[in-house]
This record gives C-alpha cells, structure tokens and sequence, in this order.
C-alpha cells in the first residue's frame, strides 16, 4: 500500500515537472516570438519614416525650384522682354511726362494722364483690365474678382461722372460777358466746330466706323472733358489715344493756330481794331445759364449733361450767393476729378491699343479736326463782314476752338504783332466761351445720332 502511494506521489511530481517544463518553453518561445515582431514592427515605422523624409526632402527641393521658375516668371522685366511694347509705351509715358513738366503743356491734365500710362503699361501690375470693360460694357460680375485701382477710379469716366463735375468747374471759371455784349460772337463759335464734322468724314474715309468717327471728330473741338465724355460713351476703347491727342494738340494752340490764321488773312484783315464792348448787367448773366439750360435740353437731350454742368457752374459764379460753393467747385472739386480723370484716361493707353495704325490715324484726323476748326472761325468772320459796317478782326474767329483762354490769347498775340494798338482779348473771349458751347452741343449731336 506504501509502495503505491509513493510510486503515485512519484508520477504526480513527475507530470507536473513536464508541464513546468513545457509551459515555461512555450513563454520563452512566445516571447522570442514577440520580441521578432516588436522589432519587425519597429523597422517598419524606421523604413517609413526615412522614405516620408525622403519624399520630402525631395517635395521641398521641387516646390522651391518651382517658386524660384513662377517669381522668375511674374517679374514685370521678364514680361517687357516676351513683350517689347510695354518698354516703348514707357518710352511714350516719359516723353509726355517732358512735354508737361519742361515743356509745360497742359501739365495739369498732362501729368496724370503721362502717370496713369506708365501704370497701365508696367508688366504684372494688374491695375487696370480691359477685359473688365469690353464691349461698352462694365462686367460688374467679374470686378470683385482681381480688379485693380484703376478699375475702380476707370468707373467715373466710364459712367461720365469726372467730365461733368469738371465742366461744372469750368462753367463757375467762365465769364460768358463778351458772348453776350457781342452775340455775333456766337456764330463764330458755332462755325469753328466744322472740324468736328469735317474730321468725322475723314475718319470714315480711313476705315474708322461712325462712333469712332465721332469720337475722332470731337478733337477739333479742343475741349478735353468733352472729347473724353463722348469718347467713353461711343468709343471707349480709343479713349486714350483721343485723350493724348486732344489734350496735346490744346498745348499746341499757340504753334498751330497762327500759320493758318496768317494764311487765311490780309494784313489789312489783321488790322482791324474792334470797338469796345459794351458792360453786361448782373441780370443778364445770371439769366443766360438758366436759358442755355432750357433752351439747348429742349432742343437736344442729349447735350443737357454736358451743358447743364457747365451752365450749373456758371449760374454759382455769378448769382453771388453760394461763395462758399463756388470756391470748392473752382479748386477742390475740380483738382479731384482732374487727377482721377486724367489718370484713369492714362490707364486705358495700354499697348495693345495704343501701338496700332488706328493711333496714327487718330492723331492725324484730330490734327485735321483743330485746323479745320480754325480756318471755319476765321473764314466765317470774313463772310460776315462782306455785310457788316463795323467789321470784325478775323483773327478772333479763331479762338472758336474751345481752348479757353489760350485761344483768345493767340489771337490777342497775332492781332498784336500787326498793330499793336490793339487790343483783341476780350473781343476774342466771345467766340471762345461759345465755343465751349459749341462743342458740348456737337457732342450732343453725335450722341442723339449714334449713341
């Protein structure tokens, strides 16, 4: 019985050492197995994490090479050498920016009109887009995305705002005294616009349809803010070259007009002093404004803009009553809309439509347009005084062009170097305060009919 139980207790312990021994080969085992595993697992994350680096370091050095070719790329100079015409259109800003500063032709419209062109034409600026206004037409969809300064300031010439408060500063700076002590003088006005119809069928010869006809045409008025106002209604696309004519060619009165005004004339002719003009009651000119106004808006709606601006200013100069108005209008409101007048008219001669051959037709129609104007001045003052007994100095027909005062006071110089007793200033003024008249009515005209 002893022995039985011993030999048991034997086979027990026996069974358990096995098991022992058996359980603790399967912990190692499992824990080699697990260690191989945590160390595969481990080369794993490294391997990962060297090609993540690798990718990159690689991505890095790509992006940066890409950064370096696209800024190479935007520089406005790498875009003038792919394109020469901005650096000529840069040349042409330079060349107006000598004209109004040394030279000083019309250098307060000059000026900015030079700056806005320069700015306009400076590669990868994106001030000004053309595309935001083609076909006539703003895109007002496409302004909030990527429009430039320009664009913005672009809309007060495009919807006609600056020419109108600038010609409600040029009205509060006129003095329409001699018109209406010399109503003749009127006439002389009205026949120096001949240039703007003349160079319209001009323009029409050389391929130009009818609204840039017109707008062509208008340069013989030698009124800037009306040329622009037109311009931007029937041809906005021409604005600039139409701009940089008219305003250059109203510097360039005193070299132009007299060789025409001494062809067209005798000496005798030239010689001829006027009376004195008689004094005009306050009464009258506060009346003429009001009747300007009614009887040319009746008559021609499309002309109540320009005139009634120019007659609103006149009306505050002389009724005396609005000082504080009149002063504002005459110096802080007309400085403004000059600038951004000019400027944004600049900004429309980019190089796309500036260097073309329609430019050189433009300047050579408007040329026509300011001479053709000065001869029908001074030949209608001829024919009148075939009839007259006092008869009138032809060389203020002239002066009919608009280009006020520089006009009157050509004709002043002129009459001068002839006889120098006389004194024709403010006989000249009369046909020169009509022409500004004369040539908001012709716009006028030209918009009714093809506008």
């Amino acid at each position: 019985m002893k022995q039985s139980i011993k030999i048991f207790f034997l086979s027990v312990m026996t069974l358990f050492a096995v098991n022992f021994a058996t359980m603790a080969q399967d912990t190692v085992a499992t824990e080699e197995v697990e260690a191989t595993e945590v160390v595969a697992a481990v080369e794993e994350v490294i391997e990962a994490e060297v090609v993540e680096t690798e990718a990159e370091y690689v991505e890095e050095n790509i992006d940066l090479g890409e950064t370096f070719v696209n800024f190479f790329e935007s520089m406005g100079l790498t875009q003038m050498v792919e394109d020469p015409r901005y650096l000529i259109m840069i040349v042409i800003a330079c060349l107006l920016f000598y004209l109004a500063i040394v030279k000083q032709f019309e250098p307060l419209l000059l000026l900015p009109i030079a700056f806005g062109m320069l700015l306009t034409n400076l590669p990868g600026a994106g001030l000004f887009h053309e595309e935001l206004f083609a076909g006539g037409h703003v895109h007002w969809a496409d302004m909030a995305n990527g429009a430039g300064l320009l664009d913005f300031l672009y809309l007060g010439v495009k919807l006609g705002i600056y020419p109108c408060l600038i010609f409600i500063g040029v009205g509060s700076m006129t003095d329409f005294g001699p018109l209406l002590a010399n109503p003749k003088s009127l006439l002389l006005g009205a026949a120096a616009q001949i240039g703007i119809f003349l160079a319209f069928f001009g323009a029409r010869l050389l391929g130009f349809d009818a609204a840039e006809a017109a707008s062509i045409g208008i340069i013989g008025g030698a009124d800037g803010p009306t040329a622009i106002f037109l311009t931007s209604q029937l041809a906005p696309h021409l604005l600039g070259p139409i701009a940089v004519a008219a305003y250059s060619y109203m510097a360039l009165v005193p070299v132009i007009q007299p060789p025409i005004m001494r062809m067209l004339t005798t000496k005798e002719e030239r010689q001829i002093e006027m009376k004195q003009v008689r004094s005009v009651s306050k009464k009258e000119k506060i009346v003429f404004p009001i009747m300007v106004t009614i009887i040319i808006s009746l008559l021609l709606p499309d002309a109540a803009t320009l005139i009634g601006c120019l007659m609103l200013g006149n009306l505050m100069k002389e009724c005396g009553v609005v000082d504080r108005l009149t002063k504002t209008v005459q110096n802080e409101l007309m400085n403004i809309c000059t600038i951004f007048l000019g400027i944004t008219v600049g900004a429309t001669a980019t190089a796309g439509t500036f260097l073309s051959w329609g430019t050189l037709g433009i300047l050579a129609m408007g040329i026509c347009a300011f001479a053709f104007g000065s001869a029908g001045g001074v030949l209608l003052a001829k024919f009148m005084n075939l009839f007259l007994k006092n008869k009138i100095n032809p060389l203020i027909g002239s002066a009919g062009v608009s280009a006020v005062p520089m006009a009157a006071r050509v004709s002043q110089k002129v009459g001068q170097e002839e006889n120098p007793t006389n004194y024709l200033l403010m006989h000249a003024m009369g046909p020169n305060v009509a022409g500004v008249i004369g040539s908001a009515v012709a716009a006028g005209i030209l918009l009714s009919m093809l506008g």
